[in-house]
């Protein structure tokens, strides 16, 4: 597999879902290997229990997610923007597949960290209804940020693409077919 697309929206008839058929529809127009995934449909605790103090032990579908982030060279994560961030599925994935061995390694009396991930790139799909300029210059984009620097820069993964979709709410059906246009573009052009 050579792109992976993460759906994070709990609702399979969002138009993130539709963004993420898209996408994948694009890339196997372009003669790539893609699968999605729709967060909603595995089985797993979203809950970290015990920190990184007690490991737990993963569900079969999440031991399944990270071998198809480590087979992966491209991932798409694709969600909306709830109260300024992503929806807590997605936090309750990313803490329980991206963890300590798999994603990155702690080196031993230092506080540097090995990045487990190196090598693969990245894209972010996001939907919201607040206005972009008022997300990016008032609220200073958190979701984006967190999922930039917290998460892909400390596993190793580089983020190419950055595309939001706004407002969602006040859209016309000929802009939203413009945007499921340009993802369907992107697709093509994927790594």
């Amino acid at each position: 597999m050579n792109i992976l697309i993460i759906n994070a929206h709990p609702d399979k008839e969002s138009f993130c879902n539709t963004l993420a058929i898209s996408y994948k529809q694009g890339c196997e127009k372009a003669g790539r290997s893609c699968k999605i995934v729709n967060l909603i449909d595995l089985e797993f605790s979203p809950i970290l229990k015990y920190g990184y103090r007690i490991p737990m032990e993963l569900e079969p579908d999440l031991i399944e997610m990270q071998e198809f982030i480590l087979s992966a060279k491209h991932i798409v994560f694709v969600f909306p923007i709830w109260w300024g961030t992503y929806p807590a599925l997605l936090k309750g994935f990313i803490d329980r597949v991206f963890l300590p061995g798999f994603a990155f390694s702690y080196k031993p009396n230092s506080l540097m960290w090995e990045k487990k991930l190196k090598g693969k790139t990245a894209t972010i799909i996001s939907t919201m209804n607040t206005p972009y300029w008022y997300y990016r210059w008032i609220y200073k984009r958190p979701a984006h940020y967190s999922i930039k620097k917290g998460l892909f820069e400390y596993c190793g993964i580089q983020l190419i693409k950055l595309i939001s979709f706004s407002p969602i709410k006040s859209s016309s059906p000929k802009l939203r077919e413009k945007w499921i246009n340009s993802v369907f573009q992107m697709g093509e052009k994927s790594h």
